[in-house]
Formats: C-alpha cells, sequence, structure tokens
C-alpha cells in the first residue's frame, strides 16, 4: 500500500476543460475552467 503523502502527491494537476492550460485548484471547488475562461464564459452571457 502506499503512503498517504505519495498518493496525494502523485495526483495530476487540475487541467481548464476549455483551454486545456493547467490551473491552482481553489479549497473545496469543483471548477472546471481556469479563471481566464470562467470570464470569457461569463462575459459571453
Amino acid at each position: 500500500m502506499i503512503a498517504v503523502m505519495e498518493f496525494y502527491t502523485n495526483i495530476p494537476k487540475k487541467q481548464c476543460v476549455v483551454c486545456g492550460n493547467e490551473f491552482e485548484e481553489q479549497h473545496e471547488s469543483y471548477a472546471t475552467e481556469c479563471e481566464h475562461c470562467i470570464n470569457i464564459i461569463q462575459a459571453d452571457e
């Protein structure tokens, strides 16, 4: 069985589903878009 810290350090960074760039995940956030893309989507609405 792998160590807990090893498990968490091997989780890949989150990628934006719109542009594909990696982004920093916010605590307890289920966002799938980066801030840049969220702003573009909101501006289009």
